[in-house]
């Protein structure tokens, strides 16, 4: 997909305000997918350096997948769904704070994903040529996220 044809990512993932931590796409292929992200110094989340907490990391990862999933679902026509995020294996970071203001590159890459919405991505951030962190997300995009929640409150 060309770079100019990506939407702002306000477009593609639900998350608003304070919680939209991805800046936006920077590329897109049918397996891949490449985010950036520029964390503040003052944010809700800054650490007593004003830096990110490497945690964030996971959430960064996730809206990183969410937003390829929509643009899978775009390029057949079809809205984007809320999706869950179900876990991550071996999240390892680098540092314990990604630098505020300083360029992170987002790479989620999907392993798999079955026809019930179940799948998995191979995700790291990186800052410059250096990556700062690695993880593989599980991910569920079922029919309904409120029927499945309900499934689970009730």
């Amino acid at each position: 997909m060309i770079m100019d044809a990506v939407p702002p990512i306000e477009e593609l993932i639900p998350h608003r305000g304070t919680m939209l931590l991805l800046d936006k796409v920077m590329e897109f292929e049918e397996k891949r997918a490449l985010g950036e992200c520029v964390p503040a110094r003052n944010a809700w989340y800054s650490d007593e350096s004003g830096n990110m907490p490497a945690w964030i990391g996971i959430e960064l990862m996730a809206q990183t997948v969410a937003a390829h999933v929509a643009l899978l679902k775009r390029m057949k026509g079809l809205p984007p769904k809320m999706g869950i995020l179900l876990g991550t294996r071996k999240y390892h970071s680098e540092a314990g704070s990604f630098i505020a203001g300083v360029n992170l590159k987002i790479r989620v890459v999907q392993l798999f994903m079955d026809s019930g919405g179940m799948g998995a991505y191979e995700c790291s951030i990186a800052s410059g040529e250096t990556i700062r962190a690695t993880a593989l997300l599980k991910v569920f995009e079922p029919e309904s996220v409120e029927l499945f929640l309900q499934g689970y409150i009730s």
